[in-house]
């Protein structure tokens, strides 16, 4: 009898040691789901309404086209998980998001997401896109990548890939970074005009996290190796 192949052998340690147990609320199953259907793309718009979502104020339901700039806002205690072409995001609780903030007038598909409020955690494809927050502009390339925006700063790990960090309050002091595996997660200050990008803990997202997104859009993270769809 053959071996199982690489990535069949990833989804079975994902599912038997350890990835269902981080997720609650529901994630486990969408983790398994995700795990069975392996590099096959999910159909795009929402796949996860938990609590009080609102798209454009109305409120959202699950299979919901999320088109560009639609405004996706959580309450309290309520998450959502959807997918716009080749990325995927995981909106937390009293978060609100605009998605396809950085298109041009007269585009169809979405081109990046302005972050207004909360916590994000997101996967993209390939391609350049611009992320906005209150406190800086980040140009992503293949990313992954989890933000909080908070009022006096902005916390950002970049999961893997690469990006341009630009605070508002000092666009002179804009770093480039690459990372593979949650190397740098930083804090963006929105007032430090001398030293506005310092080191932070990783906080609030897992790697189990990311594959269900990734793997909801027909890819691996990077950071599994080989065997798969990837970057």
């Amino acid at each position: 009898m053959s071996s199982p192949s690489r990535p069949d052998f990833r989804r079975r340690r994902l599912l038997r040691y350890g990835a269902l147990p981080l997720l609650g609320g529901g994630l486990s199953g969408m983790i398994q789901s995700a795990l069975a259907n392996g590099t096959h793309p999910v159909p795009p718009g929402l796949h996860r309404v938990q609590g009080q979502v609102l798209v454009n104020g109305q409120p959202a339901r699950p299979g919901m086209l999320i088109q560009p700039r639609d405004r996706i806002e959580t309450g309290p205690g309520s998450e959502a998980i959807y997918v716009v072409g080749q990325d995927a995001y995981l909106q937390r609780a009293s978060s609100s998001v605009e998605i396809g903030a950085g298109s041009q007038a007269g585009e169809v598909a979405a081109s990046g997401l302005r972050l207004i409020a909360g916590k994000l955690l997101s996967v993209f494809g390939r391609g350049r896109q611009r992320l906005e927050t209150p406190t800086a502009t980040i140009g992503i390339r293949g990313t992954g990548c989890y933000m909080e925006a908070e009022p006096e700063r902005l916390y950002i790990c970049l999961c893997y890939g690469e990006a341009d960090y630009i605070p508002r309050v000092a666009p002179r002091l804009a770093r480039s970074l690459r990372t593979t595996h949650h190397e740098e997660p930083v804090w963006i200050s929105a007032r430090d005009r001398e030293n506005p990008i310092s080191p932070a803990p990783m906080l609030n997202h897992t790697d189990a996290e990311l594959v269900l997104l990734e793997n909801l859009v027909g890819r691996w993270p990077p950071f599994y190796g080989q065997g798969g769809p990837s970057y």
